[in-house]
C-alpha cells in the first residue's frame, strides 16, 4: 500500500505489538497506524478498503480479513502516534516482516487511551523489562502527558 500510495507510512501498535515485547495476549485484530497522503471527503480509509478488496481481501465489520488475522487501520491522528510511526522498528511476525510501534512509544499510547486493558499492556511491558518509568517520563513530558502517567503510577505502582 505504500508503493502504491494508498498510504504514506504504518506500524504495527496494539495488542499485536505487544506480543514483542511482553508475553502473548489474546486479540481480536491487528491495529495498524497508517498516516494517509492528504485527501478530503468523510471516508478517508475508502483507498484502504477498496484497495485490499480488490486483492481478495474481506471487509468484516471495520477490519480487514488477511490471512487469519483481522486488520483495522486507525489514522495516525496526534504527534504522539506520528512519530510512534516514524520511529517504529523493524521485527518479524510470523516470519514477516513488519514495521513495529518501539515499547516505549506502545506504553505511552497505551497510557493515553486509559483504559483496563491498556493499563494492564504497561503493567505486561514493564515486568517483562521492555519499558521503564525512566523511559516513559521524558516520552510522557513531550507528549503531554506526565500527568497520567503520575496517576497511573500512583494507582498500580504505589
Amino acid at each position: 500500500m505504500v508503493s502504491a500510495g494508498v498510504i504514506a507510512d504504518y506500524a504495527v501498535f496494539g495488542a499485536v505489538a505487544q506480543m514483542r515485547y511482553a508475553e502473548a495476549v489474546s486479540t481480536m485484530d491487528a491495529g495498524i497506524l497508517v498516516a494517509l497522503p492528504p485527501r478530503s471527503g468523510p471516508d478517508i480509509l475508502r483507498p484502504i478498503y477498496e484497495y485490499c478488496t480488490a486483492r481478495g481481501y474481506r471487509i468484516e465489520g471495520k477490519a480487514i480479513r488477511v490471512g487469519e488475522w483481522l486488520a483495522q487501520f486507525i489514522p495516525a491522528s496526534s504527534p504522539l502516534n506520528e512519530e510512534s510511526m516514524r520511529e517504529a522498528e523493524v521485527a518479524e511476525i510470523e516470519g514477516v516482516p513488519l514495521r513495529v510501534v518501539r515499547a516505549d512509544h506502545l506504553a505511552l499510547i497505551a497510557l493515553s487511551t486509559g483504559r483496563p486493558k491498556d493499563f494492564a499492556r504497561i503493567l505486561s511491558m514493564m515486568e517483562s523489562g521492555s519499558v521503564s518509568l525512566a523511559v516513559l517520563e521524558p516520552l510522557a513530558a513531550r507528549h503531554g502527558l506526565s500527568t497520567e502517567l503520575k496517576r497511573f503510577r500512583a494507582r498500580f505502582l504505589g
